[in-house]
């Protein structure tokens, strides 16, 4: 499969797809993707590790029409063509469907976009943080009232939509099977955005904006709210059947008689009275250490979370154990480990990731192997320009 496509939600569906054996070819120009770049201060380019794991890179000059020759060629032998390109860049560079539809008729064709592919902000520049972050709603629900709304994670949202285009590809894939036919498949950022904020959408649909609703009145619900412990951790509750699980609240914290207390006695009065509650359960998770609080609601079957820090997430055994991290280059300083895609097939195991490649260090591999490039052909490609090469570190 060809990964032609920038960034994250694309290049991420073609990683899955590599986790399960899958062979990538990754198509970038001669001074690498602009996605490598992005590692801030950092010296080591951690987000390319991890999205580039298991890909052959080779070096093409898409400016020249010998470059865009190689790709239709290698599309011609591909199952799978994912690209991110939007307007003019897209036939600057002929990598439209019904071009390459006609090169290869069995290809399915895998494009994802920031707004979709009807309407004025088609081509508008995006990221997951404006697309399906800010313009989904999302950045607007999860605000606190008179707080500012908070960014997000970095790929958030890359990630979440990269698993959407998968699984169209998948379903491409099973229909290829059956009819042996290639199909077009695509996705947004601002359709999964919609998607992940799916439950208060449909309640603005319905008639009830819960957003408006807590901006106006800060709503607050001691089921599903954050407490700080003495020693600086955070606890998430989330109690989604309170009427049940609030005797065990009480009881966990030594107070029964909580239960009596006319201002809890209902679920009605207790939501009438949150910030009392919220206020006693503070008073006593801010006596306790992170460690003994989260002891007390294990013991007493509370739903609940600790709020990690991410130096601890890549030590929690749960998530080794149920291989989330797994071990890439264990000498490494800087690849050590890195964060497995999230699903697993039984018969299928995946493959030990590999370090992703440098720029074009695949070049005359894939020439050879994929196009049956002689030596001759690969020097001429080279000395003009339209693939760059360097040796494997």
């Amino acid at each position: 499969m060809i990964d032609a496509a920038t960034f994250l939600a694309g290049p991420g569906a073609a990683t899955v797809l590599s986790d399960f054996g899958a062979t990538v070819i990754k198509v970038e120009p001669p001074e690498g993707d602009r996605y490598r770049t992005l590692k801030g201060s950092y010296e080591i380019d951690y987000n390319w590790l991890l999205t580039s794991r298991n890909k052959k890179s080779i070096a093409i000059d898409l400016k020249q029409q010998a470059g865009i020759d190689l790709v239709h060629a290698l599309a011609t032998k591909a199952d799978v063509f994912i690209t991110n390109f939007i307007g003019e860049h897209i036939t600057r560079y002929q990598y439209e469907y019904e071009r390459l539809k006609l090169i290869n008729p069995r290809l399915i064709y895998a494009h994802v976009s920031g707004y979709g592919l009807s309407g004025p902000d088609t081509e508008r520049r995006s990221f997951d943080a404006t697309a399906w972050w800010a313009r989904s709603g999302l950045m607007e629900f999860v605000r606190d009232k008179d707080v500012r709304p908070a960014t997000s994670a970095p790929g958030m949202g890359d990630h979440a939509t990269s698993m959407s285009l998968f699984s169209a590809i998948a379903c491409a894939l099973y229909k290829r099977e059956r009819t042996g036919e290639g199909s077009y498949v695509t996705t947004s950022l601002l359709a999964n955005g919609c998607w992940s904020n799916g439950m208060a959408l449909q309640g603005v649909i319905a008639g009830m904006n819960i957003g408006v609703r807590k901006q106006d009145t800060g709503l607050r619900n001691p089921f599903a709210f954050v407490y700080e412990t003495n020693d600086g951790a955070f606890v998430l509750f989330s109690i989604v059947n309170a009427a049940r699980e609030w005797p065990s609240v009480a009881r966990a914290f030594g107070h029964e008689e909580w239960l009596d207390d006319p201002r809890f006695a209902t679920m009605r009065e207790i939501i009438a009275n949150r910030n009392d509650l919220i206020e006693l359960i503070q008073a006593c998770i801010g006596n306790m250490t992170c460690a003994e609080a989260l002891a007390k609601l294990v013991e007493h079957d509370i739903t609940h979370s600790h709020v990690k820090p991410m130096a601890e997430v890549v030590e929690d055994e749960q998530v080794l154990l149920n291989d989330v991290i797994v071990d890439a280059e264990p000498t490494s300083t800087d690849y050590p480990r890195t964060v497995m895609s999230p699903i697993k097939l039984s018969d299928e195991p995946k493959v030990k990731p590999r370090r992703a490649s440098d720029v074009g260090a695949d070049s005359v591999e894939v020439l050879s192997t994929y196009l049956d490039c002689d030596s001759k052909r690969i020097e001429t490609l080279v000395n003009t320009g339209v693939v760059y090469t360097q040796q494997k570190q």
